[in-house]
């Protein structure tokens, strides 16, 4: 029904720069009118936290207080594919980066990692001083 494929991934150094990449595949196409898709981390003996999502509709977002003038969430014009462009990267910001979808009515907000159900594999970013 949703599969989600994530690129871009890669070592820099601190200060570089990155863009993530996550293709959505979605067989219910009015699954696109309602639903948030958006970007989560989890770093080594750390829980999962939220980055930055988006809400497909009206492209409303949310940025963690870590990341806000750093890290922009955007999405294509067919809605098909969103991105995380990455700018000053710190050593902080080392995780594995997962992207997620879920319809909006299985949410109890946009931030809650533990409610969606459809995930990407992941992909690495690694961050060095």
């Amino acid at each position: 029904q949703v599969q989600l494929v994530e690129s871009g991934g890669g070592s820099v150094q601190a200060g570089g720069s990155l863009r993530l990449s996550c293709a959505a595949s979605i067989s219910d196409t009015d699954m696109y009118s309602d639903m948030y898709m958006g970007w989560f981390r989890q770093a080594p003996g750390k829980g999962r936290e939220a980055v930055a999502i988006i809400y497909l509709p009206g492209r409303s977002t949310y940025y963690a207080d870590s990341v806000k003038g750093r890290f922009t969430i955007s999405q294509d014009n067919a809605k098909t594919t969103v991105y995380l462009q990455m700018s000053s990267l710190k050593p902080e910001d080392t995780a594995m980066y997962y992207c997620a979808a879920e319809r909006k009515y299985r949410l109890s907000s946009p931030f809650a990692s533990n409610d969606y159900n459809y995930w990407g594999q992941g992909t690495q970013v690694t961050v060095s001083s």
